[in-house]
């Protein structure tokens, strides 16, 4: 990993973004529209964007002024709230064409979902109107050498009328896009609170030194916080949200499993494309196109069903979520949520690492050369799926079905 010393990682000093006006959407049709719209964008310097780590701001822009930023507002704050199947297609599509793209505002609307479980009503209102208004809201959750996740070092303290937060934070993404930068800290009595913080506030620096070989682009490194000093306004007591059931990790995972949904299908896509166009047949398939080798069609049936059932998992599990929050959250609908979402995480994740490497045994060696990038689907399977371990789904619905036992309550199920 960069060292923070070194020259060649950005800061927020060099890079911030920009406050442009927001469309506000107004229902899921449109929401799919401008996801298409945006990754018919996006596609089209996808694979030069990862071979030199240009970060998408442009791409980043538009999702923003699309008002796609705000879908998951609900509409007494003045958003569409779309339905959760349609969340999980918009990230689909979008991470279908980069899904580092995808990854970037998926801490957003985890947060989103954050600040309804546990805010007061003058910090949703501030929250979700600054969101509406174009502001992008980055993570800093996350801590290196600690023993677990969950495990937190950074600290806020009460400093008069304001907090002052000190610590560092890693796998922060979306921060250095951000205009809110979320924090996660323990207090005075060492509980966990979520702050916000503006950027540019003195003693915050975001650094872009993010070296893992898949989702390069996705910025998702560093945030030093040196007495940065926050309104007591925007501190959110998020160690609340476990005092009745949730369904915060059930939408978060929702949001990752769509994006590796995504993923296959970027890949199996450009597979289909190079066998087409520039695949040779293998001599013993007596064929003139590599198209019409009977083991390569075989081969990309059995990579479309598996996606269609992994997209199919995932459009149920969207649908679990709405009937879900349709009632009161309890913790019997809340699991019910969880488990849903475990399922389709499950094969979206195998799909996306099946079809990610099984697209260079069929499109053959050319399909190495570095002039194609081809191998950016692989690492991005790789790295993305590593958020949370599949073993433990395959437990947890193992447990759920057989004895009944309820899931854990966090963020990765």
């Amino acid at each position: 990993m960069s060292s923070l010393a070194d020259a060649n990682v950005q800061s927020d000093l060099d890079i911030a973004p920009l406050l442009l006006p927001a469309q506000v959407l107004r229902n899921d049709a449109q929401a799919i529209n401008a996801a298409r719209e945006l990754a018919q964008v996006a596609r089209v310097q996808a694979a030069k964007r990862d071979r030199q780590r240009k970060l998408p701001w442009a791409e980043i822009e538009q999702f923003t002024r699309s008002g796609l930023g705000s879908i998951a507002i609900p509409r007494e704050y003045g958003g569409p709230q779309v339905s959760f199947v349609t969340l999980a297609q918009v990230f689909a599509i979008i991470s279908a064409a980069d899904p580092a793209l995808g990854q970037i505002p998926q801490n957003q609307f985890g947060i989103i979902h954050l600040i309804l479980g546990c805010a007061s009503e003058a910090q949703k209102q501030q929250l979700f109107d600054s969101v509406l208004q174009g502001w992008r809201i980055g993570n800093a959750g996350p801590e290196r050498g600690s023993k677990n996740t969950l495990e937190l070092k950074a600290r806020i303290s009460a400093d008069g009328d304001d907090y002052v937060i000190n610590g560092q934070k890693f796998y922060s993404t979306g921060a250095l896009f951000a205009h809110w930068v979320a924090v996660k800290a323990l207090n005075d009595e060492g509980k966990q609170v979520l702050a916000f913080v503006r950027r540019g506030t003195p003693g915050l620096r975001i650094v872009d030194d993010w070296s893992g070989f898949g989702q390069r682009t996705t910025a998702s490194g560093t945030i030093v916080l040196n007495n940065v000093r926050v309104e007591s306004s925007l501190v959110i007591d998020n160690w609340k949200i476990n005092e009745k059931p949730n369904t915060q990790g059930a939408v978060s995972q929702l949001i990752q499993a769509a994006i590796d949904a995504g993923i296959a299908r970027g890949a199996i896509d450009d597979a289909i494309e190079f066998v087409k166009t520039r695949a040779r047949p293998w001599i013993d398939a007596k064929v003139d196109h590599a198209s019409d080798d009977l083991y390569v069609i075989a081969d990309i049936g059995r990579l479309k069903i598996e996606l269609h059932a992994a997209e199919a998992l995932l459009r149920k599990a969207g649908q679990v979520l709405d009937q879900v929050h349709a009632a009161p959250v309890t913790a019997a609908s809340a699991a019910r949520a969880s488990i849903a979402v475990a399922e389709a995480k499950v094969l979206t994740t195998e799909i996306s690492l099946l079809a990610s490497e099984k697209l260079f045994e069929l499109a053959g060696s050319r399909a190495t050369l570095a002039e194609f990038n081809l191998d950016r689907h692989w690492r991005n399977a790789r790295v993305h799926t590593l958020h949370d371990p599949v073993r433990w789904k395959y437990h947890a619905v193992g447990a759920y079905r057989l004895n009944g036992t309820l899931p854990a309550r966090h963020s990765w199920i």
